[in-house]
């Protein structure tokens, strides 16, 4: 606050008190003139009379009580403008106090899980219920409650990871993020292989999930060798992809983007651009350590123990 404005309030609050003093000052006497409290020709049925009586001392000084206690305040507490009060208390200082207390209440929640492989804390039932928790309020809005994603969303409950499935791998992704780029071929392939070169990379990759449809299938042919001048360097020979890339692994059967034509159409063509934040900043280690352990427990069920038949 600039010294112009903290004078502006230190003088609007000034005036305001003075303005309260004189206001309970000149209503609560009576002045030589002034009628009697009987004497106000306001009466009704005869029995009800309208009395025109001051406000009793006690309660006037009470006004007056209140105002002192109002200027003891704003010396104490910071209220005049930019001066800080005696106390120096601010709402930012205490917010970061009740921070610092909640965050060592969270730290000695959080502080046998510290370190740990994510492998290891799904297996406690506890630490899984507690990155359930954080999963929900920060990785749902674009995974889904159930982790199942959508379209640009990775679905965490199976067994495709894109960027490697080790505990190692998965924590990496939590903690530090990762940044997939598919470029755009559209204009490279369309130089190659003419205004169908897309539609027949297309229909060579569909062809990686299903050898068999390769045969007497003309686009897929003359994909194959769009493909293997281009999409190789990422996806490699056998469309298996490179996990150290993100590039995904084009024989299974799960497309990040969706399988319509229109999606391969696009994602050749145009190219894709997805962005998982990394939440270390924000999470903390540990923290990320419990989402990332309730990522992996997803996919990776504990079983239960087997029990002797009695």
């Amino acid at each position: 606050m600039s010294a112009g404005w903290s004078w502006f309030v230190i003088a609007l609050v000034a005036i305001n008190i003075l303005g309260c003093v004189w206001l309970i000052w000149w209503t609560g006497k009576r002045r030589p003139g002034d009628p009697a409290p009987t004497d106000t020709s306001h009466v009704w049925d005869g029995t009800l009379t309208e009395y025109n009586k001051p406000m009793p001392r006690w309660w006037i000084n009470l006004f007056y009580i209140t105002i002192v206690f109002a200027i003891g305040y704003l010396i104490y507490f910071p209220g005049l403008g930019a001066y800080a009060g005696v106390s120096r208390w601010s709402s930012a200082k205490e917010q970061a106090a009740d921070k610092a207390r909640d965050d060592a209440k969270l730290e000695a929640a959080f502080a046998p899980y510290a370190g740990k492989s994510i492998d290891v804390i799904a297996h406690d039932p506890k630490a899984v219920a507690l990155g359930r928790s954080i999963f929900n309020n920060t990785c749902a809005t674009c995974h889904g409650s159930t982790a199942q994603g959508a379209i640009g969303y990775p679905n965490l409950t199976d067994q495709v990871w894109h960027w490697g499935g080790t505990p190692d791998d998965v924590l990496h992704s939590v903690l530090d993020g990762r940044e997939g780029v598919m470029p755009e071929w559209g204009k490279v392939l369309t130089g190659m292989g003419g205004d169908n070169a897309v539609d027949y990379v297309a229909a060579y990759v569909r062809t990686l999930s299903d050898p068999d449809s390769m045969q007497n299938n003309y686009m897929a042919a003359q994909g194959k060798s769009l493909y293997e001048g281009v999409c190789i360097a990422c996806h490699g020979v056998d469309g298996k992809g490179n996990t150290a890339m993100g590039a995904p692994d084009l024989t299974d059967d799960y497309w990040l983007y969706g399988n319509s034509s229109d999606s391969l159409r696009q994602t050749i063509s145009n190219g894709r651009h997805g962005v998982m934040p990394a939440w270390r900043q924000t999470l903390g280690e540990t923290r990320a350590r419990l989402a990332a352990a309730y990522v992996w427990s997803l996919s990776h069920p504990t079983k239960p123990p087997i029990t002797a038949a009695k």
